[in-house]
């Protein structure tokens, strides 16, 4: 939009000051986050404890193990779910509203968190199928939040601390990580201490007390806790000022509500959100030619690095348990009872989320608004690519009982630099350089290309990481390459992410409307369409990239 028809109460949100509205907006699409990450990969640390409790086979020398296809289907029904929710919801934010659907999201969080611990039936094969099904929805409403609140708290926030802001709301993720293994270390101790038991080898049968069937249900439905907590909350957050001016087109919606939100009056400016609805060259659809010349190349981008930075991180994050075991640092199955194994488990995961997943998401947070989106993302790119390479070319070093504590040391590194970079920052940047009206959408594909990447990640390291040795592979699993290989290949995958990186734009103090090119109108068709592939990675302004902002005087009568 021209600088004369840009709104005056989108410029007054671009300038504000950070104040409590925007404190309390993260915390309560935050929350939603933790939930996700909560939900999503608590189930690594209960699928052995399934494994021994409904596939025991009596006289084997090891503990049941879940069989490869439902291995699989318990990893990734929720992934997959996810996958459906983002792309579904995302749509549907941009048709509905975003604070019409969000609330939907968060109530089949709630209700698929306790049914999924309520599994109906004895058999296995009814408590795995139950399982499943309520994990799918459970992923479903997963996916939902993704560009929801991405695109909630980038419309919400000030164009100086926005990145943060988004990024802040994502690292909610790594507390809710930390929860599920807290959680995991609390439940199986508290359980072990009043159900005492034998090792494996010492009795196959005994090592598996009745009780523990109540561990993994518990762990699961917690995770509706959270969620239940904030349903309130969103319910009362009115509808973001751009959507409700740029795509409901209501003016005195939005001067009411952001009135309230700002605590200033905000002047009704009807006449020109009509001028700006009626310009057909600012309302091109998602499959007009026009979009692909515009953000073509920008949906392509945020779509492939999301996919291949989501296959190396739920890879490693969905398997940290089998990692673990080949180098040692979690005892073989058959010298612990099953308790002693989900403690030992979560509290192995819960020391890679402290020392390198949560620290990892700060940083961005605290660094975003000043480094920029693509320093971070290609730094973070490159720093994975050189861990997972040190990790797998000597890996035959690093499993030797000496060096197990190194090992653990540079495998958290790589979490911290998957939060310090891609995983962190492929979230933020689709919230930001599409137009509003396809905002959510936009996001919502990226995610889902994401999630396509963790679907890969969750079954391909199912099968990649078993033993080249036929005698040491999991029940039921033919040999695959090993860790060492599996390892490289994830190192390979992100050496491409940084190529990719390259048809990011940098999104760093600009307005949202300048970063789309909905400020261009049509007068800058020609020119948007070249801001694709080349950018500057700075932020600074060029010839080729999107006009810095310019101060707009704005219409606010302090109350």
């Amino acid at each position: 939009m021209a600088r004369d028809e840009e709104l005056h109460v989108l410029s007054a949100l671009d300038s504000a000051k950070t104040q409590w509205y925007h404190f309390t907006a993260t915390v309560v699409a935050g929350m939603g986050f933790f939930t996700d990450a909560y939900d999503l990969f608590c189930i690594s640390l209960v699928t052995k404890l399934l494994g021994r409790i409904y596939y025991h086979v009596e006289g084997a020398s090891k503990p049941g193990t879940l069989p490869p296809n439902i291995s699989a289907a318990v990893n990734g029904v929720a992934l997959c779910g996810t996958f459906f929710g983002q792309l579904f919801f995302g749509w549907l934010g941009d048709k509905l509203g975003r604070k019409r659907v969000y609330g939907i999201t968060l109530m089949l969080m709630v209700i698929c968190s306790i049914a999924s611990g309520l599994s109906f039936g004895k058999d296995p094969k009814s408590v795995i199928t139950t399982l499943c099904f309520f994990r799918f929805w459970l992923g479903f409403g997963i996916g939902g939040d993704y560009p929801l609140s991405a695109a909630i708290m980038s419309e919400y926030s000030n164009k100086k601390t926005r990145g943060a802001f988004i990024a802040a709301v994502f690292a909610m993720q790594g507390f809710g990580i930390l929860a599920g293994g807290f959680v995991g270390i609390v439940v199986s101790a508290a359980f072990k201490a009043a159900f005492k038991s034998s090792p494996y080898s010492t009795d196959p049968l005994g090592s598996t007390v009745p009780q523990a069937d109540y561990v993994w249900r518990i762990i699961l439905m917690l995770g509706a806790l959270p969620a239940a907590l904030t349903y309130y909350w969103r319910r009362k957050m009115p509808e973001t000022a751009r959507y409700t001016a740029l795509v409901a087109k209501d003016a005195k919606q939005v001067a009411a509500d952001m009135s309230k939100v700002l605590q200033v009056q905000i002047v009704v400016e009807q006449e020109k959100v009509e001028r700006l609805g009626q310009d057909r060259k600012r309302s091109f659809g998602f499959f007009s030619k026009e979009f692909a010349m515009r953000h073509g190349l920008h949906l392509l981008g945020t779509a492939a690095t999301w996919f291949l930075v989501d296959v190396a991180y739920y890879s490693q994050n969905l398997f940290q348990k089998d990692i673990f075991s080949a180098i040692g640092w979690i005892p073989p199955a058959q010298s612990m009872n099953a308790l002693e194994e989900v403690y030992r488990i979560a509290r192995a995961q819960s020391l890679i989320a402290l020392c390198g997943t949560v620290p990892g998401y700060w940083f961005t947070v605290f660094l975003i608004d000043r480094l920029g989106r693509f320093v971070i993302q290609l730094m973070g790119f490159a720093f994975m690519t050189i861990f997972m390479f040190a990790l797998a070319i000597p890996y035959h070093h690093w499993i030797s009982k000496e060096n197990n504590i190194g090992f653990v040391v540079m495998y958290a590194f790589t979490f911290f630099f998957a939060n310090f970079g891609p995983n962190s920052t492929t979230f933020v940047v689709p919230a930001e350089i599409f137009p509003t009206r396809l905002r959510s959408t936009c996001h919502g594909i990226s995610a889902a290309a994401g999630k396509a990447g963790a679907i890969v990640g969750a079954f391909g390291f199912l099968y990649a990481a078993q033993s080249q040795d036929r005698t040491k592979t999991d029940a039921g699993y033919p040999p695959g390459i090993g860790v060492k290989y599996s390892l490289i290949v994830l190192g390979v995958i992100n050496l491409v992410g940084t190529l990719f990186t390259l048809l990011v734009p940098e999104s760093k103090g600009r307005s949202l409307e300048e970063i789309s090119g909905e400020n261009d109108g049509g007068d800058h068709d020609k020119e948007a369409a070249e801001t694709q592939g080349v950018h500057d990675h700075t932020g600074s302004s060029s010839s080729r990239t999107l006009p810095l902002p310019q101060v707009v005087e704005t219409k606010i009568l302090q109350t």
